[in-house]
């Protein structure tokens, strides 16, 4: 199954989802900018809290056999990504607005407009906005397989096994 189909069957849908990317949209328009006329991805990470817990991402491209990737992240002010780590993608992460505190390794930074971060593969990350921010990720192809989060009740990812019932 192509990436994108994955990303989307893991996303929130509907009205709210429609809502979201709404209110995101808007505040990228305040800024000044637009975002390509993509179908958003809105993931609460399977946590049902997107207001904590949660990233917009409008991919541009995802080129599998080309090897590469380039998608917008969008976070709320005080929205977190969860820490994560990839064995196969390495990211350069650039903050295009707002600010960023980020976790990544065993130290938190914080990026400001124009920064550029590159997360190298195996190593933990995750970020939290600081206000509003947008971000552009510049990476090896995003596959939904290769996310292993720290927080095993995420059923997202690589490390994620789902629970078989068993009979009494």
């Amino acid at each position: 199954m192509e990436e994108l189909e994955k990303g989307l069957e893991v996303a929130l849908g509907g009205r709210l989802a429609a809502d979201l990317a709404r209110r995101a949209r808007e505040r990228i328009t305040r800024w000044g900018l637009s975002m390509p006329d993509v179908e958003p991805l809105v993931f609460d990470f399977g946590l049902g809290d997107f207001e904590r817990v949660g990233e917009i991402e409008f991919w541009i491209a995802n080129e599998v056999e080309a090897g590469y990737c380039g998608k917008f992240l969008f976070v709320f002010d005080g929205q977190r990504c969860p820490v994560h780590f990839h064995k196969l993608k390495l990211e350069t992460f650039y903050l295009v607005k707002g600010a960023l505190s980020v976790k990544y390794g065993n130290e938190t930074v914080e990026l400001a407009e124009g920064d550029v971060l590159r997360v190298e593969t195996c190593v933990r990350h995750g970020f939290v906005g600081i206000g509003p921010a947008l971000l552009l990720e510049v990476s090896r192809p995003s596959i939904i397989e290769d996310n292993y989060f720290d927080d095993p009740s995420i059923p997202i990812g690589g490390n994620y096994a789902p629970r078989r019932e068993t009979g009494s």
